[in-house]
């Protein structure tokens, strides 16, 4: 079955990681009630892995983060495009994501966020 995938990196203060994590449990549970099919968030831990000298770009460095700062890879799983832009508008319409103030509260940047969606080339599941 061809998947479709919201992903996303981000920069985390270090200071500010839990207040983060405590965010991303309450989205998960949101996505997953609205029909996500899985929902993942990921602090950084081999970051600098050895490539044999293979130029990569790593993801410190995709997400520009600072030296105070951890990196967060997050992706959302859903049936289809159009499966996720519904489960999308469903959350966004939930009253738990009234935003109020929220911006301030935010844990992390917003505009360091970086996303893209991906249509499924190939996928193998256990």
């Amino acid at each position: 079955m061809q998947r479709y995938v919201d992903g996303f990196v981000l920069p985390v203060p270090n200071d500010r990681l839990e207040a983060y994590r405590e965010m991303a449990a309450a989205a998960g549970e949101l996505w997953i009630e609205h029909g996500a099919l899985a929902y993942f968030e990921g602090v950084g831990e081999d970051l600098e892995p050895e490539t044999d000298g293979m130029p990569i770009r790593t993801f410190p460095s995709l997400a520009e983060a600072e030296a105070d700062e951890s990196v967060v890879f997050a992706f959302i799983e859903f049936e289809s495009r159009a499966h996720r832009d519904g489960v999308n508008v469903a959350v966004m319409d939930d009253p738990a994501m009234d935003r109020d103030g929220y911006d301030e509260e935010m844990p992390f940047d917003p505009e360091r966020l970086a996303y893209g969606g991906f249509s499924s080339i190939v996928s193998y599941e256990a």
